[in-house]
């Protein structure tokens, strides 16, 4: 066998890189065409600044606020992109963690899940401007935990969710032939319940990484720190600084972006039969 026939073309390692690459291909040219009608409309119908700023406004200021406080700026985009990230990642990992867990329990125990799901159900439905002030009372004004447990509440019901309907949705042919063996419910959930959810919970997880950012910003706006990215939009925007209240919602995208690129990458090392375009 020839090394051509081995490892026909596209599918060595920098082959599958490269189709990898190419499904960002799409969505890169989307964005660059969405921002280049968007600063040829600013300019052509001579929209004011603090309408709507241009694209390379907003850029401008992000670098100019990137490492520097500038004007009214009190920190830098990225010490207040870096503070947002730790309340966001460290609320998804807790409230990732407890979703997983009384997942399990409510799968598990009947009576568990009987009372967990209203709550949980009730914690979703709550808005999240209305829990902010509960919490900052609670742990704070000036603690981080009050707007890590903000993060945690809304990103606790979908991994609750999703990973509950996997631990419940087995094969009925995979539950006869477990107790056709005598397996306990211990083995069942090991062997069969948990690998069956693991696509759930992967799904909630790309559900959770942007909402855990949308999360942590709204909890910022109701009191803490001034270093966070919440405060900075509110500052800016109140001041008229558009612009640079606009790059900190981008630097907030990015933060986003990250989060998800990273459960996608969970995705793929937890499954790695599926396709890059099955897990996008």
């Amino acid at each position: 066998m020839t090394a051509a026939t081995a490892n026909p073309a596209g599918t060595g390692p920098s082959g599958r890189l490269w189709h990898r690459a190419s499904l960002l291909i799409p969505a890169a040219g989307a964005g660059l065409t969405l921002f280049a009608l968007w600063e040829l409309a600013v300019r052509a119908l001579d929209i004011q600044e603090f309408l709507l700023p241009k694209p390379s406004s907003i850029a401008e200021a992000l670098v100019d606020n990137w490492t520097e406080v500038e004007g009214l700026a009190t920190v830098s985009l990225r010490e207040a992109g870096w503070n947002t990230t730790v309340i966001a990642f460290t609320g998804l990992l807790i409230g990732v963690m407890l979703g997983a867990l009384l997942a399990l329990l409510a799968t598990r125990y009947v009576r568990v899940g009987q009372t967990i799901t209203p709550f949980a159900v009730a914690a979703n439905a709550t808005p999240i401007i209305a829990l902010a002030p509960i919490f900052n009372a609670w742990f704070g004004i000036t603690s981080a935990v009050s707007n890590q447990a903000v993060v945690v509440v809304v990103v606790f019901f979908p991994v609750f969710v999703n990973t509950a309907r996997g631990l419940l949705e087995v094969e009925p042919d995979q539950l006869e032939l477990m107790r056709s063996y005598g397996a306990s419910d211990m083995s069942v959930l090991r062997q069969v319940r948990i690998p069956n959810a693991i696509p759930f919970f992967l799904t909630s997880l790309r559900l959770a990484a942007p909402l855990s950012v949308i999360a942590a910003i709204v909890a910022e706006y109701f009191g803490g720190p001034q270093d966070r990215l919440g405060p900075v939009i509110t500052q800016n925007a109140s001041f008229a600084r558009y612009d640079v209240a606009w790059a900190a919602i981008v630097v907030a995208s990015a933060v986003g972006l990250v989060l998800f690129g990273l459960a996608v990458a969970l995705e793929r090392v937890a499954m790695p039969w599926r396709r890059p375009a099955e897990v996008l």
